[in-house]
């Protein structure tokens, strides 16, 4: 059987069995990825010396022939951005964060004020998301928006990388993480949260949420959560920390737990708006007052935020703003320009859901 280009990558782990060597026949014998043979034979920076050379060596041996046609096909700008939302659970069938529905819209503009189609795809994270999108022409960049468990996605973030994809996401901007990220400043709007908390005199402060590296954004939140509390001598309690993902669902259920516990706390600041809904939810199924008994901040501001009643205290996260700089960054890539994560600044949102000033 004959290979041919822009294959899955699945492909590569087959042994040769025709007469006429593909790329996919070199990979195998190489240990690396169709795509990673294309952009070394194609003279890729993005592929190591030592890569390029052992493929090169082995194309030779196979007496492999470039099909330059083919290859001056493939360099050529699509002048389309792929954009690929990831599953979310959501009571409704869109399965995507409202968070990132918000987002796309200005994604959605700045693709066309810059004269570039977007392509928006729905993957499933069980799915096989990473094809190469740029060697088969579908698109020359990947805007990536939702991923879950960040260790459990990191392994996919190195694949692109491997592979040479121009892509960007995004997510926590972090030192050692595959690619570029644009998030915002989570850490600083977690300690902005909080602080409001402390002037308005609350003490006893739950957080829900993740608070570990497999969710490095609500991991940010909790850490300015913990510098606020520190700065009025205030170490965060575990039992005032409940886990829960960015669901109505899980906020109503973190917040149910921390009834169950009997901890005392008298205000809750939530790593996502979905969250804080859920947990305002509970709290007035248990018949206590927000905000007089519990003051209750979110994180995102969502359409919702402003919704609810009380309405929700919030820290925003700019998304027309993140649209632009995804796609400026992107773009960056990919005409090979120097590019780098950036992280752009929250802004703390005040409604009702904080109530007034009560004595410390």
């Amino acid at each position: 059987m004959t290979g041919k280009e822009g294959e899955s990558g699945s492909d590569k782990l087959r042994a040769p069995m025709s007469d006429r060597p593909t790329s996919f026949d070199i990979a195998y014998r190489a240990g690396v990825s169709q795509p990673t043979v294309s952009r070394a034979l194609r003279g890729d920076p993005t592929v190591s010396g030592e890569t390029r050379k052992r493929i090169e060596a082995i194309a030779q041996q196979l007496n492999y022939k470039v099909d330059k046609n083919a290859s001056n096909l493939r360099r050529q700008h699509s002048n389309t951005l792929a954009l690929l939302f990831f599953e979310d659970p959501t009571p409704d069938d869109s399965l995507i964060n409202p968070f990132f529905l918000s987002m796309l819209g200005s994604i959605t503009r700045a693709c066309a004020q810059r004269g570039y189609d977007l392509l928006i795809s729905f993957q499933h994270l069980s799915g096989n998301w990473h094809t190469d999108y740029e060697d088969s022409r579908k698109s020359d960049g990947i805007i990536l928006l939702g991923y879950g468990d960040y260790l459990t996605y990191r392994s996919r973030l190195e694949q692109l990388v491997e592979q040479g994809t121009h892509f960007v996401r995004w997510g926590a901007v972090q030192e050692d993480q595959p690619g570029l990220s644009i998030g915002c400043d989570n850490f600083q709007g977690g300690y902005d949260a909080a602080r409001h908390l402390i002037t308005l005199g609350r003490r006893k402060i739950a957080f829900l949420g993740h608070a570990s590296s497999h969710y490095p954004e609500f991991f940010e939140r909790y850490r300015g959560y913990a510098e606020a509390l520190g700065t009025i001598g205030i170490s965060p309690l575990p039992p005032l920390q409940v886990d829960a993902v960015s669901t109505e669902q899980s906020g109503y259920a973190a917040a149910r737990d921390l009834l169950a516990s009997e901890a005392q706390f008298d205000a809750i600041l939530a790593a996502s708006d979905l969250i804080a809904v859920g947990a305002l939810h509970a709290l007035q199924e248990n018949g206590i007052d927000v905000p007089a008994a519990v003051s209750i901040v979110g994180f995102d501001d969502i359409p919702a935020a402003s919704l609810v009643t009380p309405s929700l205290t919030t820290v925003m996260q700019d998304t027309r703003l993140a649209g632009e700089v995804l796609v400026d960054t992107l773009l960056k890539l990919v005409r090979g320009e120097p590019a780098e994560g950036t992280m752009l600044p929250a802004r703390l949102v005040v409604r009702r859901s904080c109530g007034a000033n009560r004595a410390s």
